[in-house]
């Protein structure tokens, strides 16, 4: 390369969601030099929105998908073994309507998902009697039969969060809230001019972009080339309310329209309800359920459950843009999740690499393929390797987290039990790290309400770039759906004394980087 800049890179990763994330662990373990930014806070885009499962598709198979759900059937596996902390096998009941979908045809997809790849640590498919069996006592008397099968539960923000994290374990720099502000092509590399917060500017050389910003992908896209944007962005909204039924499996409901909705434990005292599939044509910088999407999903419960679901019992909601290549179909929920790539550049010039598409389940996959399609460039990297390199805290015994809890609990019988749970389950091996050398309650600092304490919000502060209340309380944990406002009042006003600190610590940590 020739040129200056304050970071020189090979990859240079627009885009901290799952797949930038992912792409930067991936290639940094392979010993390329990467540096990650986006606008925002990792993840707190579409990588945030999802429905939070590792799973397969079911309704894929449907639209002969077979290639990506076969992909994501086996990648649920993967989740488990490397963030056994994070996620949990699931099982879903899909009660039967045969005027929706006939029994016969059911049974040939759940033969299929149960056989179009490898299972150790998921069960198999199952026929219930629904008038007995106890999943049938939330439905509507008359719903007599149904299935059972098995999927994931993946915390979604996190995993984002954990990726990025080993990724700067092993090398890369990851810059959360710097905006790419213009990327221009010089000889053989790029240079990109990065804006953060107060002002502040710097520049980086990379041979090759990628650009993974999501639902701005195609506008980073048309900034570099001048080309249109590929995209059809469609819009999935949650809706959050009081736990519907007893049990901790998930419910997956045929609705008139052909599409399916999700009934998913959450947080032990909630059901997540989700999700919509509309067209979105807004800013996806400010996306928000429309109060139709809430009487879509309060009836597609309605259809199914006794107990009416009423939009006045939402406790919260949620949306989210996906990012999907246009393949000009009429209906959005057929429009394929699986991902599409754009790659331009040769020996003598810059290399630029856009995502299309993807879905959680499948972000490693995607990684490595996007460095397999790098390889011509970096001949000197290493082969992948990330199937079974635990992620930050999934280094557990056997992957067994409820014998970890177990230990962990014991080990810290002084720790609130709900606490300890909760750092096992979200932590994993590293929640000795948030714990540092405390022992006693009165060792965690001050507490916020819900069970957050001074210590663990240092804890994501210093490790995981958390700065704001929303990061906290609603990304690195879940507790915004438990605290009370006048704890969010006073995490908000200790976040605002510490403000000058944190801004001299961000500095301090790009210039290292």
């Amino acid at each position: 390369m020739t040129g200056s800049a304050d970071y020189n890179v090979d990859l240079l990763v627009i885009g901290g969601g799952i797949n930038g994330a992912g792409i930067a662990r991936d290639a940094t373990g392979r010993g390329l030099k990467v540096l990650v930014c986006d606008k925002g806070d990792l993840g707190s885009a579409t990588s945030s929105a999802s429905s939070k499962l590792s799973h397969g598709g079911l309704r894929y198979l449907e639209h002969f998908e077979f290639r990506l759900v076969r992909e994501a059937l086996a990648e649920r596996e993967v989740l488990l073994r490397i963030a056994p902390h994070i996620g949990h096998p699931l099982r879903f009941v899909l009660p039967l309507d045969s005027s929706l979908r006939p029994a016969w045809m059911i049974a040939i997809g759940l033969f299929l998902y149960d056989h179009l790849a490898r299972r150790s640590r998921l069960g198999a498919s199952r026929r219930l009697d629904l008038r007995t069996a106890p999943e049938g006592r939330p439905l509507k008397p008359e719903i007599t039969k149904g299935f059972s099968y098995f999927d994931g539960w993946i915390d979604d923000s996190r995993l984002v969060v954990l990726n990025a994290m080993d990724a700067v374990v092993r090398g890369a720099i990851v810059m959360p809230r710097w905006t790419c502000q213009t990327i221009l092509r010089q000889n053989d590399h790029f240079i990109a001019q990065l804006a953060g917060a107060g002002g502040r500017k710097t520049s980086v050389m990379a041979r090759a972009v990628i650009n993974a910003a999501g639902p701005w992908a195609g506008r980073v896209l048309n900034q570099i080339t001048g080309e249109r944007d590929p995209l059809r962005l469609v819009k999935g909204s949650h809706i959050i309310v009081p736990k519907l039924y007893e049990g901790d499996h998930a419910y997956i409901l045929q609705n008139d329209d052909k599409r399916i909705i999700f009934t998913i434990p959450y947080e032990e005292r909630f059901t997540v309800v989700g999700t919509t599939d509309i067209a979105f044509a807004g800013d996806a910088n400010d996306v928000k359920i429309a109060p139709e999407e809430i009487i879509y999903l309060c009836a597609a419960v309605n259809r199914w459950f006794r107990q009416p679901l009423r939009p006045e019992s939402i406790v919260s909601s949620y949306a989210g843009v996906r990012p999907l290549i246009d393949d000009e179909s009429s209906d959005p929920s057929a429009v394929t999740r699986d991902y599409v790539f754009d790659l331009r550049g040769s020996e003598s010039e810059p290399v630029l690499l856009s995502v299309f598409g993807g879905k959680l389940t499948t972000y490693r996959p995607l990684a490595e393929t996007v460095l397999s399609k790098l390889k011509p460039f970096f001949p000197q990297m290493s082969g992948a390797w990330t199937s079974t390199a635990p992620l930050p805290g999934g280094d557990i015994p056997g992957g067994d987290i409820d014998a970890f809890e177990t230990a962990f609990l014991r080990d810290h019988s002084w720790l609130a039990p709900d606490i300890a749970r909760r750092y096992a389950r979200a932590y994993g091996d590293r929640a000795k790290i948030v714990l540092d050398d405390a022992l006693s309650m009165t060792d965690l600092g001050r507490h916020f309400g819900s069970g957050l304490y001074q210590r663990e919000v240092e804890y994501l502060i210093g490790h995981e770039w958390a700065e704001t209340a929303e990061d906290i309380l609603w990304r690195r944990t879940k507790l915004g759906l438990h605290i009370a406002p006048d704890g969010v009042a006073a995490l908000e006003g200790w976040l605002a004394q510490r403000s000058p600190h944190l801004e001299a610590a961000a500095s301090l940590r790009d210039k290292r980087a």
